[in-house]
Order: structure tokens, then C-alpha cells, then sequence
């Protein structure tokens, strides 16, 4: 394989509590970038989790930040995106979702798919991301595959192929058969799932398969693998490839246990790193000139330096460390200088890199998410899409002997995109979220990074929706509803609930309301 086609960069969604980040410590375990699994729920004396490096992560047991992981295996190179589960950090997911070739879903067999599930799943869609099923937590009381199958068909409207099918469920677990290559491989509980589970293949008809199994999961798996060969389907790439199949793999991520067979199946089924829609029309990978853009900002990711990482997905050509590249937000030539490879918080010197990697950029303050760097001048790639903020609340600095820290803590956290901001007159910060977890992250980063207080004042406005062009002076908003201006000065109306938004619209068709910032690219404007 070249370079460009041994890459793999992918993410991993899933509703809060299906394993994801569970699925991802054990990827790592299984790609040799750890030699001994950590998890979430570990005691202090053992290993924290690689994906969760933030302090509050730690604190609260959930992933709040994504987090770039990268490793080589089978000849492949590896860069995994962990992205936050919680709903509340969904806008930190979408902007992951724009770098990515494709995406692991976990779902928890017992639950089905999740409301969080097929929100990140629509996203996949709109984007076209090839979407591997990794169906979770076996070993536990759950649904029949058949239905779980059968609900990944109807529900995303999706047609699903098992790469493998479990021999049993819940305490009656006891393997899964590998449908392709045509091995079965018994189940061997990993206590604490720390190392590798022991897994030897065996032939579906080998005796030693029913004496594993009861008569009955016994009977059910031999007709319903009989059942599936009998239906036709078969695991297309190119089907997988444009997102109309989704392969399926069954295992239990906290025993370690078919993890292998997900991580081989995804490598081999997989895309590489794919075109990508700019200013200058379609970029594939192997142009030689470098492209990329910023798709994430991380502040003090080392706590012992007040840093800023910018997190690059190179698109097309190599990027070489101290190289010059144009950059879009100021239309200048910049050299990337302290460019890095990233696993969680740790981090080494980085002297080439290729498409589908990331690069953590040091030291750049005017970088921007959704910033393009090129050394083509004038190419800008498509714009990062914001979801709309459905929590806000007013933040207030309660020391003003504290006003310098605050003011410069707050503006970076905003840089970072993890909340946005509007103006209102005569009122303090308006702080706006997809939902209010969102506030203690900003709260909790304000104290513990730059070491000031803040206080939260929960404002009434559940909606909020861009102005396009001017809105007429004689434009009557609805009582309890307000006129703002956002971070980069754009018209917005903020609603108090639906029935505002609709009375508004209304008794103004002619005003043309966004659920989206304007665009604010560097795009030549078109009449």
C-alpha cells in the first residue's frame, strides 16, 4: 500500500453509555498503542483512560472533548477520533464528523438505537460517511440480533450485513461465527478486560461448538446463520463506500471481545482518505500540493503551559514540519512551526505527515476553526457547520480585581467553540449551548486553567435564529423575545419557544431567518 491509501481516519459515536469509549481504550489495546486497557470506572490506582485526558472528564467519568489517537497496525496508520457521548457536547462531535472518512456507531444491544444514535447518524448521511455497526455489551441481557438487525433497517433506513453473528446472549453468550471467514470463536471472559481475550477458531461444525452451547442457542444459531446465507446479501465495499450498507459486528467491548474482528473488518472494508469539496472545486488526496484545514481548537491541553492546539486534518499532498503555508483567516503565508503527533494529552514532534492524518499545530493564535492552510493561495474548504443553541444563561464575573484572566479565559474557551456568544444591550456575556453541561465545562475551565470565578444566570431564550440581509425597522418581535448581535457581529433574534419563532415568521414572510450563522468565509461573493 502507498502512503495515502494505508491511512484510516475515523471516529467513534454513539449514544452516552453504549461503550464508546470503552470500544476505544480497546482498540488501542488491540493496535498495540497500550499494552494494559484502562476504562472510565478504573480505581485510582490503576490506569486513567487514554481518551480522557481532561481534568473534569476524569472527574465526572465521561468523555467531554474529543480526542485524537493515532497508531500504526498491519501496515496500516491509524488515526482515531473519540468524540464526547453526552448530547450536550454534540457541536464538539459534528466538527469531528467533518474530519473524518468514516465512522464506528456503538450500540448497546439492550437499548437499540438511541435518540443521540440517530442524530450523529443523520449527520453521517448528510455527509456521506460510511458508518460501521459495532453492536455492544453481548454478555448482558439484550435484544435478539434478529431484531436489533431489523431495527438498524428500519429505524436508519439502512441496509445492515452481519460480519459475524453471536452464538447466544446475555449469560448465554458463548462466541461469535465470523460469516466471512467461516470461524467460529468462543467467548472467554477478560477480567477487567485489562489484556487481550484469548480467542482460538474453530470450524462451525467442529463438536466442540455444541458442547459450548445449549440446545436451544445451539438450534437458533444454526438456523439463523443458515437463514442469513440463505437471504444473499453479501458485505459490498462499494455499497459500504457510498453509505447504503452498514457491515455489522457483534461483540462485548469491556471483555475485549470481538474487538479483533471489528478492528480487521473495518481496516479492510473501509475507505482512505477521500476528495474534498473547496474554493477551487474537488481536492483529491493525492494532489501534490498541501491542503487542510482546522476543524478543532484545544487550550491548555498541558496544564503546564498556557497552550493552544490546533487540531489539522491534512486533505491532499505532505505537510512538512516548519513548512509555509497559506492561511485563509489572513490571507498570508505562515510557517507551521511545533507541529505534533497527538495521542489524548501526550505528544512528539511530528516531521511529515500525510493526507488523513492529524496534526496538532502549537503556538498559532490567529488559527480559527475552519481555517484552511494551503500551499495552493485562495483554496478555502468548505465551512464548518454549527449546531443551533438550544441553552442560555448570562455569565457574570463576580471579582472584578479578576477582569484581565476572565476576559482573556472567556475568549479563548470561545475560540474553542465550546459555547457561543451573542450581545445584548445593556446585559452582561450571553453564553449560548447546545445544552447546559456545556456551562460547567466553561465554569470549571475558567477556575482550574486560569483561576477565576464565574457565576451563571440562566436566560429565558430556548432558540435563536440568523437574520439574512436587514430586518425591517418596522419588524415587531414577540414579547419576551430579543434582538442580539453574535461573536462575529451577525443580526439574530432569540425566541422564547416555538410558538414565538412561528408567530414571528408569520407576520414576517418576507424576512429570511437562519437556524445557522451566516457563512463568513473568505468565498469571493456572487451576485
Amino acid at each position: 500500500m502507498n502512503e495515502i491509501a494505508r491511512r484510516r481516519t475515523f471516529a467513534i459515536i454513539s449514544h452516552p453509555d453504549a461503550g464508546k469509549t470503552t470500544l476505544t481504550e480497546k482498540l488501542l489495546l488491540y493496535g498495540g498503542a497500550v499494552h494494559l486497557a484502562g476504562t472510565v470506572t478504573a480505581r485510582k490506582s490503576q490506569r486513567a483512560t487514554a481518551s480522557d485526558w481532561m481534568e473534569l472528564e476524569k472527574k465526572r467519568g465521561i468523555s467531554i472533548s474529543s480526542t485524537v489517537l493515532q497508531f500504526d497496525y498491519d501496515g496500516y496508520r491509524v488515526n482515531l477520533l473519540d468524540t464526547p457521548g453526552h448530547r450536550d457536547f454534540s457541536e464538539d462531535t459534528y466538527r469531528v464528523l467533518t474530519a473524518v472518512d468514516a465512522v464506528v456507531m456503538v450500540i448497546d444491544a439492550a437499548k437499540g438505537i438511541e435518540s443521540q444514535t440517530r442524530k450523529l447518524f443523520e449527520v453521517c448521511r448528510q455527509r456521506r460517511v460510511p458508518i460501521f455497526t459495532f453492536i455492544n455489551k453481548l454478555d448482558r441481557p439484550s435484544k435478539e440480533p434478529l431484531e436489533l438487525i431489523d431495527e438498524l433497517e428500519k429505524v436508519l433506513n439502512l441496509r445492515a450485513f452481519p460480519m459475524n453473528w453471536p452464538l447466544g446472549t446475555g449469560f448465554d453468550f458463548r462466541g461469535v461465527y465470523d460469516r466471512i471467514r467461516r470461524h467460529v470463536h468462543l467467548f472467554e471472559r477478560v477480567p477487567g478486560g485489562a489484556y487481550r481475550a484469548p480467542e482460538a477458531a474453530h470450524d462451525p461444525a467442529d463438536p466442540v461448538i455444541a458442547q459450548h452451547l445449549d440446545p436451544l442457542s445451539y438450534s437458533n444459531f444454526v438456523e439463523e446463520t443458515a437463514m442469513l446465507d440463505h437471504a444473499g446479501a453479501s458485505s459490498d465495499r462499494d455499497a459500504i463506500l457510498r453509505g447504503e450498507t452498514t457491515p455489522v459486528f457483534f461483540g462485548s467491548a469491556s471483555n475485549n471481545f470481538g474487538v479483533q474482528l471489528l478492528l480487521d473488518g473495518f481496516l479492510a472494508h473501509s475507505p482512505g482518505p477521500v476528495a474534498r469539496v473547496s474554493s477551487q472545486g474537488s481536492i483529491s488526496p493525492d494532489h501534490p500540493a498541501f491542503s487542510g484545514f482546522i476543524f478543532k481548537i484545544q487550550g491548555n491541553m498541558d496544564p503546564r503551559h498556557r497552550d493552544r492546539v490546533a487540531f489539522l486534518r491534512v486533505c491532499s499532498g505532505q505537510f512538512v514540519r516548519d513548512m509555509a503555508a497559506f492561511h485563509s483567516g489572513s490571507d498570508k503565508k505562515i510557517k507551521l512551526a511545533n507541529s505534533f503527533k497527538l495521542f489524548g494529552r501526550d505528544r512528539e514532534i511530528v516531521e511529515e505527515a500525510r493526507a488523513g492524518d492529524i496534526v496538532g499545530l502549537v503556538g498559532h493564535s490567529a488559527f480559527k476553526i475552519g481555517d484552511t492552510l494551503s500551499e495552493t493561495p485562495g483554496l478555502i474548504y468548505d465551512e464548518i457547520p454549527r449546531f443551533p443553541p438550544e441553552s442560555f444563561s448570562f455569565i457574570h464575573n463576580p471579582n472584578p480585581a479578576n477582569y484581565k484572566p476572565f476576559r482573556k479565559g472567556l475568549e479563548q474557551l470561545l475560540l474553542e467553540g465550546i459555547v457561543q456568544s451573542f450581545s445584548v444591550k445593556d446585559a452582561p456575556p450571553l453564553l449560548a449551548a447546545v445544552g447546559p453541561l456545556q456551562f460547567e465545562v466553561v465554569q470549571f475551565r475558567l477556575e482550574s486553567e486560569y483561576g477565576v470565578s464565574s457565576r451563571f444566570e440562566p436566560a429565558p431564550w430556548k432558540l435563536a435564529r440568523w437574520v439574512d440581509g436587514t430586518l425591517p425597522s418596522n419588524a415587531r418581535i414577540p414579547f419576551g423575545s430579543q434582538l442580539a448581535a453574535d461573536g462575529a457581529g451577525g443580526p439574530a433574534i432569540l425566541f422564547r419557544d416555538e410558538w414565538s419563532l412561528n408567530y414571528f415568521t408569520e407576520n414576517h414572510p418576507s424576512v429570511s431567518l437562519r437556524d445557522q450563522a451566516r457563512p463568513s468565509p473568505l468565498l469571493p461573493q456572487t451576485n
